[in-house]
């Protein structure tokens, strides 16, 4: 079974509450077992558009990404967030070439 991803784009504008959103969402995350691979590094844009602040977290497979984001425990982590930034997210399956 392949793994999934949340990729995520995100501007902050507040980086003080934003800090607040991450430490909530580290209660999720360990619950489902995300692991991250990106955490706003510095980036290059190439090509198109994004925002300043790349993420991306991997998990076990789909339908733990999506329990993880749709869980009680994500969801106050992003209410938190919410207010004080704007993010493009996707949930996706990686490839499995077996």
């Amino acid at each position: 079974m392949p793994k999934a991803y949340w990729v995520a784009h995100v501007d902050v504008d507040d980086p003080e509450i934003y800090d607040r959103y991450r430490a909530a969402n580290a209660v999720a995350f360990a619950k489902y077992g995300a692991r991250f691979l990106i955490r706003g590094a510095p980036q290059q844009q190439i090509e198109g558009k994004t925002r300043a602040r790349t993420v991306v977290i991997e998990f076990a497979d789909l339908e733990t990404a999506t329990a993880c984001f749709h869980s009680p425990e994500y969801q106050a982590a992003k209410a938190i967030r919410d207010p004080i930034s704007s993010a493009d997210t996707v949930i996706v399956e990686g490839y499995d070439d077996a």
